[in-house]
């Protein structure tokens, strides 16, 4: 197919904004760089223009203060760039579970211009949106233009996020790479995590792992584990690995039996290679892969997420500390309910038992605690008390489902740091939580 007449610079693609325009690009590394980069070009001749994105991966210019008038960004999940942004007033974050995100932000506001990475076209005149279909799809239908940067750096990836070129509007001519996540060592922390959760995953077991030295330790400790399935938001270089190692096989999955599923995928650049063409993975729509029912039909899921702080009955936050944003639910309450529903399924919340956090007296960065008595004012629940099940640091697993608070105390405690066990209990008495 000659679709040489939908070509566009990104210098000209962002001349098509129009002052109000609802803006959303893809999710990680499936964001619209080269428009993005473009887009503080036109901050003088528009005004009131929202980008919508979730963990975006660029440091892009139209974020910075200087262009708050022109533009305001709404993320699903933030990340260091939005976490600066939003210092700077121009950033609102989104409240939501992963796999409602798309719709339900579409249930809101209309898009007006849909802009992301793809792969290069086939020679059927279709592209593959790469990386990530957690809402792109959804948005895209919606979208009033659709903008596609084509690159032939992004792999060809299979599932239901192919899309003919027939329904793109212009596409720009790309050759950034993808954002590389480094394999990264873990610490001798994750290791112990890692082994403690491994000992709960049996030969069969359908795997969702996050992002992190946790999941990372994790999957290194699955080396010896027979047959295992993958179900899973984040398509990850560990799970690569084990696929290529034979640990993964899928056979034992009730739902895509023998597939490879997520809703996006970040990592070396061996896992991007391994996913271009590939059929064994697939990549869903994210209102499909994280709803927790869909999650719940495999048999003997396992989802492994982390959480920056637990209190005394279980409430994790996950995404803030305190009141300020730092990341996103993204789909933690998502899975880990998810994996409940699944018969013999295990949800696990990970954490160091403790931090290094700077004393505001002092200034000094002082060991505390992140299994606490409640949790820091203004903090947000990530996942309710009602819903953990499994709570694991480096001291070992705390099982709390269908305990009462004052076992769940008993076995917080139990995995917290030994030098702050006694205060944790004088506290828990003195504030009544036993």
């Amino acid at each position: 197919m000659d679709y040489s007449k939908k070509i566009i610079s990104a210098q000209d693609a962002v001349k098509l904004v129009k002052s109000g325009d609802m803006i959303v690009t893809g999710m990680a590394g499936a964001e619209g760089r080269d428009f993005l980069s473009n887009l503080h070009t036109v901050a003088k001749d528009v005004s009131n223009v929202t980008v919508t994105n979730c963990l975006p991966m660029s440091d892009q210019q139209f974020l910075t203060d200087e262009y708050k008038e022109s533009f305001h960004i709404d993320g699903w999940f933030y990340s260091p760039t939005l976490r600066k942004a939003h210092k700077n007033g121009n950033c609102s974050f989104i409240p939501n579970h992963l796999h409602l995100a798309g719709t339900k932000r579409l249930a809101h506001v209309h898009t007006n211009i849909y802009v992301g990475s793809a792969s290069m076209p086939d020679k059927h005149g279709y592209v593959s949106l790469s990386i990530s279909n957690t809402y792109e799809k959804q948005v895209i239908e919606d979208a009033d233009m659709v903008i596609l940067e084509i690159n032939p750096n992004f792999p060809y990836t299979y599932g239901d996020l192919e899309l003919s070129l027939d329904e793109v509007d212009y596409l720009i001519e790309s050759n950034y790479m993808p954002p590389v996540l480094p394999e990264g060592d873990f610490n001798e922390k994750d290791e112990k995590i890692g082994q403690f959760i491994a000992e709960h995953i049996q030969d069969g077991a359908c795997l969702q792992l996050g992002i992190g030295g946790i999941p990372n330790a994790v999957a290194a400790s699955l080396t010896h584990k027979k047959d295992l399935g993958v179900h899973t938001e984040m398509m990850t270089t560990g799970l690569m690995k084990l696929a290529k190692m034979g640990v993964i096989t899928g056979k034992k999955k009730q739902m895509q039996k023998g597939k490879m599923i997520c809703t996006f995928a970040m990592g070396t650049a061996e896992l991007y290679e391994f996913l271009d063409h590939n059929p064994a993975v697939n990549i869903l729509n994210g209102a499909y892969v994280n709803d927790p029912y869909i999650i719940g039909l495999n048999d003997n899921m396992v989802s492994i997420n982390t959480t920056l702080e637990v209190d005394l009955t279980g409430q994790c936050a996950s995404e803030s500390i305190g009141t300020m944003q730092f990341s996103g639910t993204g789909g933690q309450s998502d899975t880990a309910t998810g994996a409940q529903n699944s018969k013999n399924g295990k949800s696990f919340i990970a954490l160091y038992s403790t931090a290094m956090i700077k004393d505001p007296i002092t200034g000094e960065r002082v060991e505390q605690s992140k299994i606490v008595p409640f949790l820091k004012p203004g903090a947000i629940v990530s996942l309710s008390r009602n819903d953990v099940d499994h709570i694991v640091t480096e001291y070992g697993v705390a099982a709390l489902k269908g305990t009462n608070v004052n076992e769940r105390v008993d076995r917080l405690i139990s995995i917290a740091h030994p030098k702050f066990r006694e205060d944790l209990y004088r506290q828990a008495k003195e504030l009544g939580i036993i």
